[in-house]
């Protein structure tokens, strides 16, 4: 209702003015979701549920905001008749925010935001117009590397391959477990494509082989990397209602440590985004995406205040 104070990231108290430490950048895109429905709800819900969120987390001295000014923004929309022309508006939306001057945290909305999510961060000072520089960070269950899904080449399904497409230097996937065959041959053509596939990390007969395999290679990042975390990387019992939960996939504590391992790397994580979150009537989903949300401010946190 009119009136009533806007819902804030973890039900923290904000200032309306900047500058801003950390900012959530709300983007509610549904237009090629080809199964389960409902990431248009996702960014409020996630907002909504982390009130509850606790805001003690042990990387730090005290508690979030850790005395930073935290900033959640008008959500992104878009009345634009077309696909191109909503990824243009979702590209417009963002690149005020990629100037190096706050930590960057969309929350989605289907994937397909990574295109001119990328095409934003061309603008970005670590960038400087040169794309070959970034590494996307890709969690997720699904290798999102078809060139299209269902006659369209902009899909929540193509958001990995469109994103090599704008010329990043690499991309490093954790736990893919759902992909086509085209995806696989494409995979292992493309030397910017490096994939860690579930079976690998979590299969019994591999011990802790391939898990530890993936630590050292997040441990050996280094330039700009974006993190991309699609929260059906997390196994389907965590997220239920996510479009496309599949099982076999992270567990909370294996998030975190990957999470940590990234912004404990020599890498420069310029930000994240948490995205397929749709909303269930239980919370767990959206929850599990505000924790997610969480662990990656902490941790970005914890990296400044160890570099100060």
């Amino acid at each position: 209702m009119d009136g009533e104070p806007k819902p804030t990231f973890l039900g923290l108290s904000e200032s309306d003015k900047g500058p801003w430490d950390v900012v959530i950048l709300p983007i509610p895109f549904e237009m090629t979701t080809s199964w389960g429905e409902g990431t248009e709800h996702g960014p409020a819900a996630a907002i909504e549920v982390s009130s509850q969120v606790e805001l003690y987390d042990p990387l730090l001295e005290e508690e979030l905001p850790c005395g930073l000014a935290f900033h959640t923004a008008q959500p992104w929309g878009s009345e634009a008749g077309t696909l191109r022309e909503q990824l243009d508006s979702i590209r417009d939306y963002l690149i005020p925010w990629f100037n190096s001057e706050q930590f960057p945290i969309v929350l989605g909305g289907e994937h397909g935001l990574l295109p001119p999510l990328v095409e934003a961060l061309q603008n970005h000072p670590a960038i400087a117009g040169d794309l070959s520089k970034l590494t996307i960070v890709q969690v997720d269950a699904h290798a999102d590397l078809r060139d299209s899904l269902n006659g369209e080449r902009f899909s929540h399904g193509t958001a990995a391959r469109r994103a090599l497409d704008c010329g990043i230097g690499g991309l490093l996937q954790i736990g893919i477990r759902a992909y086509s065959l085209d995806e696989a041959r494409f995979a292992e053509s493309d030397n910017r494509v490096e994939t860690f596939y579930a079976q690998d990390l979590f299969s019994p007969s591999n011990g802790q082989t391939g898990w530890n395999s993936l630590l050292e290679r997040i441990g050996s990042l280094s330039g700009p990397v974006w993190l991309t975390f699609d929260i059906d990387g997390l196994d389907g019992q965590l997220v239920p209602d996510t479009g496309t939960p599949v099982p076999g996939g992270l567990t909370h504590w294996g998030a975190v440590e990957i999470i940590e391992g990234i912004f404990s790397s020599g890498a420069e994580v310029i930000g994240a985004d948490v995205n397929e979150i749709a909303p269930g009537e239980d919370r767990l989903t959206q929850f599990n995406a505000a924790l997610i949300a969480t662990k990656i401010l902490a941790s970005h946190i914890a990296n400044e205040n160890q570099q100060s």
